[in-house]
């Protein structure tokens, strides 16, 4: 991570190369409220720390504010590498980017900030229970979702390869401008459209390994049944029913998937995307927008819809990230009010925009900007993405449990990695078996 200085005029210009960390320029005046400094995710959408750059000058201006930014890249992890070591020093930026699961991971560390959150919410409503489970201990709000970094990752389909191949119209099932249509679109639904798009050549592209996107997809299915490996109160569940015919589902699904699908990581479904052999795959636009670019003839077929619906519901994956403020901060009182201020819908929409509709606000009052209603080609492509008729529960793998078990249950892949043991042979009491002996030890750590 480096910094530069930049003045006025350089911080109107698009951000350095993907990794470089750039700082605000500095504005004194007689009355400047000191010191802030924060970093932030260094976005991979070319152009998309442009936003909050141009809005933290903004607000730093306004306020008299010296301000510094650092844009802290995810790759080789260096943002969990980042906040470990300022966690530990106790010194370091005042606010910080915290992926899904580190807030929790870090919630002693954490300045509380119900009173930024009373207002936000106030002012853009309601947020999920996705986004209050991962930034919430002890009863008081530790984080502030942002749009910046968030994503669901749900079905991304081929319009001309599920109607040819699988008789599925996803744009009637999911019309642009207009609440879903979509009853018959249940997990039943998919796998005969799986196994019809596998005969013909085109297999849906979900993948079966140990990384974020495989396990995310596994997560929304298990929840769709209902099946819960370990509980709220931290009992373990996973020889229960509804484990049992989510794994037995999986199996069925999986002879349609490519060969494989055990070994997919991060990359591989969106590569499968653009090289034109996918129906489906679940992501969220990232690999849409890279196909307008590399593949556009793909690009103008993808359309972005909710997931099939389960015994026990409609559930999509959703990752939110947020900011948070350590306590241990010189400048508490700036964090707070430059949070407020990137909550402002003005400033979310500028951010969104930035993204090309990829970020996505946690708030229910901003999830119909009009970028998604107008992003093409296809037009309307990434209307239903943000969840604009809240007809999806929007969740996160391995919850209900309590969010330091349930974060190893995820980092671990243990319902990915449960499904490829059933496939491959292994009885299914005893992949239950095995996956108990992996959940009691995660409870002695």
């Amino acid at each position: 991570m480096t910094t530069m200085k930049l003045t006025r005029r350089d911080v109107l210009v698009t951000t350095a190369a993907a990794g470089a960390a750039l700082a605000m320029p500095h504005v004194r005046g007689a009355h400047a409220a000191g010191k802030l400094s924060m970093g932030f995710w260094d976005h991979w959408v070319p152009g998309g720390n442009k936003a909050s750059q141009e809005l933290v000058h903004q607000w730093a201006e306004k306020n008299k504010v010296e301000v510094t930014i650092d844009y802290i890249t995810s790759q080789g992890n260096k943002n969990l590498l980042t906040i470990a070591a300022e966690a530990q020093a106790r010194s370091g930026h005042d606010i910080l980017a915290f992926p899904t699961w580190e807030p929790q991971a870090h919630a002693k560390d954490l300045e509380p900030v119900d009173d930024v959150m009373a207002d936000l919410i106030k002012e853009n409503g309601a947020v999920n229970q996705t986004v209050e489970y991962l930034a919430r201990a002890d009863n008081r709000w530790i984080a502030v979702p942002t749009c910046v970094g968030s994503q669901i990752k749900g079905p991304c389909s081929r319009i001309d390869l599920m109607k040819e191949l699988a008789g599925i119209d996803v744009q009637a099932m999911y019309p642009p401008g207009g609440p879903p249509k979509a009853d018959a679109w249940t997990l039943d639904a998919m796998l005969k459209a799986a196994e019809a798009c596998y005969k013909g050549d085109h297999p849906m592209g979900i993948g079966l390994g140990q990384t974020e996107d495989n396990v995310d997809t596994a997560g929304a299915i298990f929840q769709s049944f209902g099946a819960d490996l370990v509980d709220a109160k931290g009992e373990i569940r996973v020889k229960s029913d509804a484990v049992r015919q989510a794994l037995e589902y999986y199996k069925k699904l999986a002879q349609w998937l490519p060969p494989d699908a055990p070994a997919w990581d991060n990359a591989s479904n969106n590569k499968y995307l653009i090289s034109g052999k996918a129906s489906m795959i679940m992501n969220p636009p990232s690999a849409w927008a890279v196909a307008k670019r590399d593949a556009p003839k793909v690009a103008e077929q993808c359309w972005t819809h909710g997931m099939p619906a389960g015994p026990k519901g409609r559930y999509s994956p959703f990752l939110p990230y947020f900011l948070g403020i350590w306590n241990f901060s010189k400048n508490k009182s700036a964090a707070k009010d430059l949070l407020r201020f990137l909550g402002q819908p003005s400033s979310v929409e500028k951010m969104v925009e930035a993204s090309q509709g990829y970020d996505l606000p946690a708030f229910e009052k901003l999830t119909t900007l009009k970028i998604w209603a107008e992003e093409g080609p296809p037009k309307g492509t990434l209307y239903h993405y943000p969840n604009p008729h809240n007809h999806q529960i929007l969740s996160i793998a391995a919850a209900p449990a309590p969010p330091k078990i349930a974060h190893q249950i995820y980092t671990q892949a243990i319902q990915t990695k449960m499904v490829v043991r059933f496939m491959r042979g292994e009885k299914l009491e005893q992949t239950l078996a095995w996956a108990e002996s992996e959940l009691e030890g995660f409870m002695r750590t």
